[in-house]
């Protein structure tokens, strides 16, 4: 039968293992061969202590007897020489033996680290290998993040056909020797002599052999992180793992920050921090960072997208919750946790934007959380209340626009200057509407606060606040921006705020994975034309920025009555005041 045939793979990790064994003291060969392969991760010996294998689960003694000065040497025997950051290989293997030294210089223990090349190991994050986009993988030692990083390569150079150079430090990813590792595919690999070089390295692979794409094991110094930001702006895609267990570990690293873009703290005029509502001093994101996604391991199963690095640093230097797309792969299928919702924050360069706050968590939410506020001009506040108390929202009637996240007006009086200095002030959405009635009211709010029947409106909001933020990153920087992963009916959302900035859209992958990416204006791309014709929102008026509202109000319909009979002549002229009235 074909099933009991190994496969090539398999053949590799046990050929691999053996030779691993062999390096090791007779006694200790057969103890090891005793465990079960795929939980071991190393094999400790300490002088003066027995050995000690360490598995997935736990610790477990090799034998009682100490390890000998004539043990170390016996195994260093069968390895290649050590280096200068005292490590060493087993040739055209991916092991590792890193020693451990006295004040002398003498070895006085050793990790035999299991190297394995495992196929598929990066199946929950082949989209954003995919992408194109440059990726960052974190997470402690021992949960996977080099033996991901190979099978990266291996897509990149096989799968995708892209000229792939493995920029290899530590003989990590392509293994011991001048031949590279099968592990690796048909990636080139690069050894650097001493790992103070590694950022030279970086930078003549790009120089010399016009790579597509380039890999990289452990990014730790800030030459190192200089070299990746070089990398990234010469269009080279960039893979690589860095020294955090987090995201906030990385953006609290003073040394490499700059791989997320770096903070700079700065002093706000008293204007501007009127608008955001914060204090004067502030922490900022000084730079667009290197990298475009960041992934952060949980485990050797399940990982942690923040697809949006620039959002996400902004997001925890405001303060708020960071958020991400946890992804679990479970035998063969891929289980995809869409992030939860998020406060977004300001970006940089972006305060006081028009924008519907709370409507979906956009920036001005972010500064002032809680309900959204709605003030009625020219229109009555007692069916405003009336409509927001039927509403599964989080919002409440003010009197002044001044006071207002989202001023309600009839479309003639919208262009009032009085209005439109209050909205400026506060920074305000204005919502014009046809009709002083509570169903026009209705549609109107459930449009500017982006309300579907049959969705629950934690989902909304979260896939709101992403498509504003990156929006705004679209604007900013230019760059494509893709989205998280999300059902039909959200990604027809997100599409038709996208098409209020006049940017472009175009969505890719498929279920449960299908998303879109947001293109600058002129990128040629053809608009998402299968999302614009996937289940169809409840058709309703979209609200206008106070700075867009020049139409007028010449074609304007007769006012009628609303539901409590009153009649809506009553409106204030341009010249009064604009502070809280009543019909």
């Amino acid at each position: 039968m074909e099933q009991s045939q190994p496969s090539p793979a398999a053949a590799v990790r046990s050929e691999d293992f053996a030779l691993l064994v062999a390096v090791l003291p007779p006694p200790l060969q057969a103890a090891v061969n005793a465990l079960p392969e795929a939980e071991l991760l190393e094999v400790v010996m300490d002088l003066g202590r027995p050995p000690e294998a360490r598995l997935v689960g736990g610790v477990q003694r090799l034998s009682e007897a100490p390890v000998t000065p004539e043990d170390l040497q016996a195994v260093l025997g069968r390895v290649g020489e050590l280096g200068g950051d005292n490590r060493a290989g087993i040739e055209r293997t991916l092991h590792r033996v890193s020693a451990i030294r006295n004040r002398q210089g003498r070895v006085v223990g050793l990790t035999l680290r299991v190297g394995r090349a495992i196929l598929g190991t990066i199946d929950m994050l082949r989209d954003l290998v995919d992408s194109g986009l440059n990726l960052l993988l974190l997470g402690r030692p021992g949960v996977g993040k080099t033996t991901k990083l190979r099978e990266v390569a291996r897509v990149l150079a096989d799968a995708l056909g892209k000229r792939v150079m493995v920029v290899d430090t530590s003989n990590e990813i392509g293994g011991d020797g001048d031949i590279p590792h099968p592990g690796i595919g048909g990636a080139r690999r690069m050894q650097v002599s001493r790992p103070d070089r590694q950022h030279d390295v970086m930078i003549e692979a790009v120089e010399n052999h016009m790579p597509e794409a380039i890999v990289v094991d452990e990014i730790g110094t800030a030459a190192e992180a200089a070299a990746a930001r070089t990398i990234a702006e010469r269009g080279v895609q960039l893979v690589a793992t860095a020294h955090g267990n987090t995201l906030e570990n990385l953006v609290l690293n003073p040394t490499l920050s700059d791989l997320v873009g770096g903070v700079q703290t700065v002093t706000l005029s008293d204007e501007e921090a009127r608008r955001r509502r914060t204090q004067k001093t502030v922490s900022e994101r000084r730079a667009p960072p290197t990298f475009d996604i960041v992934v952060e391991m949980v485990s050797r199963d399940e990982v942690l997208v923040h697809r949006d690095t620039a959002g996400a640093v902004d997001r925890l230097l405001a303060g708020a919750e960071v958020g991400g797309e946890r992804r679990q792969q479970e035998g063969g299928s891929v289980r995809v946790e869409a992030a939860p919702e998020v406060v977004e924050a300001t970006p940089p360069g972006h305060h006081g934007q028009h924008a519907a706050p709370g409507a979906g968590g956009g920036a001005f939410g972010a500064l002032r959380p809680g309900p959204t506020r709605i003030a009625a001009h020219a229109v009555s506040r007692e069916l405003l209340e009336r409509v927001l108390r039927d509403l599964p929202v989080e919002a409440i009637a003010v009197g002044r626009p001044e006071n207002a996240d989202l001023v309600l007006t009839l479309r003639s009086r919208a262009n009032a200057p009085r209005l439109r200095k209050a909205a400026e002030r506060s920074g305000a959405r204005v919502l014009p509407i046809k009709r002083n009635s509570a169903t026009e009211i209705r549609r109107a709010l459930k449009s500017a606060l982006n309300i579907l029947e049959g969705v629950d409106q934690d989902e909304v909001r979260a896939a709101v606040a992403e498509a504003e933020h990156a929006i705004q990153r679209v604007l900013a920087e230019g760059v494509n921006v893709p989205l998280a992963p999300r059902p039909s009916r959200l990604r027809k959302l997100q599409h038709k705020l996208v098409t209020r900035y006049h940017l472009e859209t175009v969505s890719l992958g498929s279920e449960p994975l299908r998303h879109l990416v947001i293109y600058p204006l002129g990128s040629g791309v053809v608009a998402a034309q299968d999302d614009a014709h996937e289940p169809a929102l409840d058709e309703e008026p979209e609200a206008l920025l106070a700075d867009d509202l020049r139409e007028g109000g010449d074609d304007e319909e007769p006012l009628e009555e609303d539901d409590a009979g009153n009649g809506h002549d009553d409106a204030p002229e341009d010249d009064e005041d604009v502070s809280e009235r009543h019909v």
